[in-house]
């Protein structure tokens, strides 16, 4: 019997690439607006990860910035709109993903992206990158009725793209994905050079790898696992 495709299903910020700068200075522009001075790179890039309105809630509190959920609702508006104007000023893929998804592709892996970014602006950034061709789906905050770390947002983007969760592997940064994947049953390998707050090592994935020189060999050694004990 044939084995099903293997799908290999990326995180966006701090795993694919690296969006904090123009992330951190759309959040530092609204603040400004208000009057109020940027906050430092190394406390605002702790709070990317759980999407834009969680980030700009966050960011308000740390600056000192009294809200309530229609103040919120307004400024994520403005927080999108500029966001999407500068979305890849600084970003840019982390060293060693084209080369890494060259590898997987030549042995007929799947891609997806399953990301708590808002969808549009996933697809818009990675069209610019130059791979979006190459995802089967790309899921944001807002593909579903629910999002990471609910499993259903990274099982219906595998499904999505063609893929079976049973013959999947997750590939993230941070407490939410490894928490997503866990809830989902599926192996994760975390990098080590994203955004967590909490060292990944910490966080019991599956595999922890510092570039992505060791993706390759990390994931078909976890979908080989699965194979035995699906």
């Amino acid at each position: 019997m044939m084995t099903p495709r293997k799908t290999l299903v990326f995180d966006l910020d701090g795993t694919l690439a690296n969006t904090a700068p123009d992330i951190i200075a759309t959040l530092n522009a609204i603040l400004a607006s208000l009057g109020h001075p940027p906050l430092p790179d190394h406390h605002a890039i702790q709070m990317i990860g759980n999407g834009a309105r969680a980030l700009l809630a966050a960011g308000l509190k740390a600056a000192g910035v009294p809200f309530d959920q229609v103040f919120l609702d307004k400024l994520f508006v403005q927080f999108l709109a500029h966001y999407e104007k500068h979305i890849a000023d600084k970003t840019q893929l982390y060293p060693g993903v084209i080369e890494s998804l060259d590898r997987f592709a030549e042995d007929g892996f799947i891609f997806a992206v399953c990301t708590n970014k808002m969808e549009h602006h996933s697809k818009l950034l990675l069209e610019k990158l130059g791979i979006k061709d190459r995802f089967s789906a790309i899921c944001g905050r807002d593909s579903f009725p629910f999002f990471k770390p609910d499993p259903r947002h990274l099982t219906m983007t595998i499904t999505e793209a063609g893929g079976n969760p049973e013959h999947a592997v997750m590939v993230g940064d941070s407490g939410t994905d490894i928490q997503t994947a866990k809830n989902a049953k599926i192996p994760v390998v975390a990098v080590n050079f994203g955004y967590s707050e909490t060292s990944v090592e910490l966080l019991n994935p599956d595999v922890v790898i510092e570039h992505y020189d060791h993706l390759y060999e990390a994931a078909i050694m976890l979908a080989k696992k699965q194979i035995l004990t699906v």
